[in-house]
């Protein structure tokens, strides 16, 4: 499936037209009898419709789904997409999610829908990760066109602030449309930290999980073995090492 520019649809619509096209690709992947992890954020909804498209023609069948978030557990049943968890189905096959920035390495910079902390439970649980994202999210070093993400509890929230600046990060507390804080599904707050481009992501992650206060950190390495790109030329599947 090919995402091609008309003169008559606007780039907003050509960014849908390339997600589609990447979550069409990546669904294919799945099989019947798998449990499958389904990611947050508006590349994997667009996925979640597509399984239940597949489920629905009989294409698929005997499929459970690990959702990422709540909304996307909501989309999923309104679809009837059968759902189970990491309790009942501790090792997840196959897991489709989105992400912001993606480097040469298959390693990630998500969380900029706020699901980083489940997204990442799920990843750690599955035998194989999917990333599906249109080529605008191709990086050649992580940081360079996305912040990234920190989920951090309240107390201490100054405390948390000076210890980002002193790495070097520009720190901004996420807000909602109203100017009050965004709070994730746990109860936390994110400080969006522009780092500019990380020169070691594994060290960088090593100093944020030693920090106590500091929940999860959007650094996904070495967790996607699998990439699906879409670009105006079409859709190709990348898997880690090759690149």
């Amino acid at each position: 499936m090919t995402a091609s520019h008309d003169p008559g649809t606007s780039p907003n619509q050509d960014v849908k037209a390339l997600k589609m096209a990447a979550a069409e690709m990546a669904v294919g992947f799945v099989k019947p009898g798998m449990v499958v992890g389904l990611g947050g954020g508006s590349t994997a909804m667009l996925m979640v419709r597509q399984l239940a498209e597949y489920l629905r023609t009989g294409r698929l069948h005997d499929i459970q789904g690990v959702p990422c978030s709540a909304e996307t557990g909501n989309l999923a049943l309104s679809l009837g997409i059968p759902l189970t968890d990491l309790d009942a189905n501790p090792i997840v096959d196959l897991t489709i999610d989105g992400a912001d920035e993606v480097d040469p390495n298959l390693d990630l910079i998500k969380g900029g829908g706020g699901m980083l902390l489940r997204e990442k439970i799920v990843a750690q649980a599955s035998l194989r990760e999917v990333i599906i994202v249109d080529e605008s999210k191709l990086s050649p070093q992580l940081g360079t066109n996305f912040p990234l993400p920190v989920e951090v509890i309240p107390f201490g929230l100054g405390s948390h602030r000076s210890f980002l600046e002193s790495l070097g990060a520009r720190v901004e507390i996420r807000i909602t449309a109203d100017g009050s804080f965004y709070y994730t599904e746990q109860g936390n707050l994110i400080m969006d930290c522009g780092f500019g481009p990380i020169l070691d992501p594994t060290a960088l992650a090593d100093r944020l999980v030693n920090r106590a206060g500091f929940v999860e950190h959007g650094l996904f390495i070495n967790l996607a073995t699998d990439l699906v790109v879409a670009g105006t030329d079409g859709c190709r599947h990348v898997q880690r090492g090759e690149t």
